[in-house]
């Protein structure tokens, strides 16, 4: 498909502008409201996630923890999310925003106060929440649930198996298209930028030829930073970008009129947050022309960031394993929007001050050559040569920033990566790199600029609707993690049933295990004693009772100790998972604690469930006692997977009433009764039997 848009945009440049051009108009006059409503209803449910209990979910287990500091993470996100389009749009924005205004009087004083605004709003929270939403779905899934990083594993909850087959493969074809048009518009928009650039620096003529070479050169730096990996390449490229983008910024705000800058900034983002209701909700039906303005920018905008969604969001998850979806959220619609805010404020009010002072020949280039009027903005600084070669870098790291990360995930969407840690294929990024390129060049000989805004906003369409799967999944899975700690809380013991526990530990013996400080040699012969024995006896009965089950023992990849998980297949349902890890500790210098002499390390053996660790300790019980707490588990589980299936279609916003106390079913604690649970002989038991 993409291959053949491409051939069709080179061999009919004409025909393809005006047959996109048509499709674009009659979006914008009937579809336009889908695309403010769809971006409205993302920022509300992004907002809602953040601020739920279910807010501080990890992406990961409950026990883990980010993989990178905090400056580093906001750098990638910053750096992955923004593109050199702001560049691009930081001043022809506000400056044809305040010439041409679409509900003011040109050059009037409203014109002036909202032209800034308007590319603040552009670049503002909607994207940013496109980018939150399917970077929270896809990394819950893949780092909580152990699936794929990919979009059709976020709808798993709403289709089941069929994401597995063509109904999945549909899925992320659209998201992939999505991508590569995404990507292919901010590289065609970057090259015709920094065309400008290295003609300014270096003499280069400007022309078609040197951005096609500018393409081929950045395929080629491209893939060696891809191939590197993310820590390597991306993480490197992401924080250069920032302090090369700060120091432009700095520069800029030090040798311009500061005053008027710094005065200007808080008015728009004053301006920003209380008109933000307004403008989001805004189609301007009632102003003449006011959908061809539509078309021209917010539509064109918002259709951008859904197309480049996928792309950034399976990004930003795989950089933010461990961050709580709170955490997530807040930190990617503030720190890189307060980013966005600053650059174009900086660059938009900078134009404006030349427009007001009476350079109207500036302000006509800046509107019929955008990228012309940018570095025409710049050559206006003292040191306008230093100027511009740090400009031109900070441009060409975002162009890096955006190829590099593009390539790789799209590499991960057209591959099958059972582990969320790992990467597509190296052949397959270079593969995507050279694809896009070529995509860039279609359209780069189609019509420039104007033809990659057409195309963005006509292929961003079946992402609307991606985006409202992927809500009504992600809220169905957040109803089961409410579901799962109510099933912990309401789930009544049943001594009774079997006939009585263990007795547990006496007192004093449970004081004296919390004076012990268990070394690696007598934590390994209590694994090979006591807990394999427990396990393995456990799963043979299970085994016994016709389920499927799974026992793998393998050393720990730092202690050295042997880990054991036990899983039981639960069909379509989440599996049963009882893994014990050894986990070191530091010796503690309180609580009247006696450790021996030259250790100053420990080793607990910690009980695991899917979301993490449990936090208490078995060492020093009997195989008995860990057998029963297997079977608590799994007596936990099994009410989970009750309650979430009772009540997987009530409502988000009124959840129901906990039921009384004295009205809470016995847990079920065999097959049979489990199957009981379900009344409709057509649905599928919550055990595979083999």
């Amino acid at each position: 498909m993409i291959l053949a848009f491409s051939i069709w945009a080179m061999l009919m440049p004409d025909t393809a502008q005006s047959t996109m051009k048509a499709a674009v108009d009659w979006i914008s006059v009937n579809l336009g409201w889908f695309y403010v409503v769809t971006v409205t209803v993302v920022i509300v449910f992004v907002l809602w996630v953040a601020l739920s209990k279910e807010g501080s979910v990890r992406l990961g287990p409950d026990h883990s923890r980010p993989q990178y500091n905090l400056f580093t993470w906001v750098a990638m996100l910053f750096a992955a999310g923004v593109g050199i389009d702001m560049l691009f749009y930081s001043v022809t924005g506000p400056i044809t925003q305040f010439l041409q205004p679409v509900n003011a009087d040109p050059e009037s004083a409203a014109a002036a106060q909202d032209a800034v605004v308007w590319t603040m709003f552009h670049y503002g929270i909607a994207g940013w929440s496109m980018y939150s939403l399917l970077g929270i779905a896809m990394g819950y899934f893949a780092y909580r649930w152990g699936m794929p990083l990919s979009i059709r594993a976020v709808l798993y909850p709403l289709l089941g198996k069929r994401v597995r087959g063509a109904t999945g493969d549909v899925i992320d074809i659209f998201a992939l298209v999505g991508t590569v048009f995404g990507v292919a518009t901010s590289m065609g928009i970057g090259v015709v930028l920094l065309n400008v650039g290295f003609s300014t620096l270096f003499g280069l003529p400007q022309g078609l030829a040197l951005q096609i070479g500018l393409v081929l050169v950045a395929v080629i730096m491209t893939v060696a930073a891809c191939t590197s990996g993310v820590d390597k390449g991306i993480r490197l490229v992401s924080e250069l970008n920032l302090w090369s983008c700060a120091a432009m910024m700095l520069y800029i705000l030090v040798t311009g009129k500061t005053a008027f800058l710094l005065n200007a900034m808080v008015e728009n983002i004053g301006r920003f947050i209380f008109t933000l209701p307004e403008r989001t909700l805004s189609t301007f039906a009632y102003v003449s022309d006011g959908s061809e303005w539509m078309g021209a920018w917010t539509l064109f905008f918002w259709a951008f960031w859904l197309a480049w969604g996928p792309f950034v969001g399976l990004f930003l998850a795989r950089i933010s394993r461990g961050r709580t979806l709170r955490e997530f959220v807040i930190a990617a619609i503030s720190a890189p929007v307060l980013c966005d805010f600053i650059i174009v404020t900086i660059f938009g009010n900078s134009a404006l001050s030349e427009v007001f002072d009476g350079n109207s020949e500036f302000a006509k280039l800046a509107i019929d050559s955008p990228e012309q009027g940018w570095y025409a903005l710049l050559e206006m600084f003292p040191g306008a040569t230093f100027l511009i070669g740090l400009a031109t870098l900070s441009g060409l790291l975002f162009y890096l920033t955006s190829a590099n990360s593009g390539a790789m995930v799209m590499s991960n969407f057209s591959s099958t990566i059972p582990n969320p840690e790992e990467d597509g294929a190296k052949w397959l990024r270079i593969f995507w790199a050279v694809v896009t390129a070529v995509l860039t060049i279609a359209m780069l000989v189609a019509g420039g600029v104007t033809t990659m805004e057409y195309a963005t906003l006509i292929f961003a369409l079946p992402v609307t609707i991606i985006a409202y799967l992927v809500m009504a999944s992600f809220s169905k899975v957040l109803r089961m993690e409410r579901a799962e700690r109510e099933g912990r809380t309401r789930k009544r013991r049943t001594t009774a049933v079997h006939g009585g526990r263990t007795p547990e530990k006496t007192w004093r013996r449970r004081l004296a295990t919390l004076r012990s400080y268990p070394s690696k040699k007598s934590v390994d012969r209590f694994v090979s004693e006591v807990v394999e024995p427990a396990l393995e006896a456990v799963a043979a009965e299970f085994r016994e009772l016709d389920y499927t089950v799974e026992l793998i023992q393998e050393p720990g990849p730092e202690s050295g100790i042997t880990e054991s998980t036990l899983i039981v297949d639960m069909g379509e349902q989440r599996n049963f998972q009882y893994q014990i890890a050894a986990v070191e500790h530091n010796v503690p210098s309180f609580g009247g604690r006696n450790a021996p002499r030259g250790n100053d390390v420990y080793f607990r053996i910690e009980v695991f469930t899917q979301t993490g660790s449990e936090g208490y300790d078995l060492m020093g019980l009997s195989s008995q006692q860990i057998i029963d707490d297997v079977l608590d588990r799994y007596e936990n589980h099994l009410s989970f997977l009750a309650y979430s299936h009772e009540h997987s279609y009530q409502s988000v916003v009124t959840p129901p009433a906990p039921p009384a106390t004295d009205s809470i079913p016995a847990v079920p604690t065999s097959a049979e009764e489990v199957e009981e649970i379900d009344p409709e002989p057509a649905s599928e038991p919550v055990h595979d039997r083999t």
